[in-house]
């Protein structure tokens, strides 16, 4: 009886022994888990503390009055947002006055970046054209408020009347016309017929104003 009461004792203590053992290793399989789940987090936050890819347009140039915003990543005391004075320069800390006006965004950025890499290793540097006050068109004749105007989003023949306050009396309505420069140097003239337009006749007439366009109100 003792014999056997030794040998359960002794097939116990294993049994506890091998339930503790067990229940380490499935605390370091589960802790191996955490660690590589919290690697995992890092390098996603590693990941995401990049700097981010500025979106870049190599096709709009900028013009004095347009308004820029400028981000330096990381480096918030020369991030802002600037006006291009009318000499077509602006003016950082670091880098100083540069050449603004005449420019793509792409350019301007690669251009702030060579002069900031004396200060700071690798820059990222973003340009966004906030606001556009250089493109402009020109409205003259028999208008209330005849003169030169922002050139801002699709505006048309009709928003540049609506723009200039409407017609004065006597206006020749259905003898409008747009003047716009060719690329080849050329002027082309675009009639506009505002009594038709008005009417819902002929509207492709009232054509989107590119910049410089002239409308002319006799």
């Amino acid at each position: 009886m003792t014999r056997r009461i030794n040998t359960i004792c002794r097939y116990g203590t294993v049994a506890i022994t091998c339930a503790v053992v067990s229940s380490f290793m499935w605390a370091q399989s589960d802790s191996g888990k955490a660690s590589v789940v919290s690697d995992r987090v890092n390098t996603a936050d590693v990941h995401t503390a990049k700097a981010p890819t500025p979106a870049h347009d190599d096709t709009f140039i900028i013009g004095k009055n347009d308004v820029l915003a400028i981000n330096v990543w990381k480096e918030p005391d020369i991030s802002r947002s600037i006006p291009v004075r009318s000499d077509g320069k602006i003016s950082l800390p670091l880098v100083g006055e540069i050449q603004a006006a005449g420019e793509t965004p792409l350019n301007l950025e690669q251009n702030i970046a060579t002069r900031l890499k004396s200060f700071i290793e690798e820059p990222e540097v973003t340009v966004i054209v906030q606001q556009i006050n250089s493109e402009k068109f020109n409205i003259l004749g028999m208008v209330t408020k005849p003169g030169t105007y922002p050139l801002v989003g699709s505006a048309t023949v009709l928003d540049a009347i609506a723009l200039a306050g409407g017609f004065r009396d006597f206006a020749k309505q259905k003898s409008i016309y747009v003047l716009r420069r060719n690329a080849d140097g050329t002027e082309a003239r675009l009639l506009f017929n505002y009594k038709e337009v008005v009417k819902g006749q002929n509207t492709a007439q009232n054509i989107v104003l590119q910049p410089r366009d002239t409308i002319i109100v006799p």
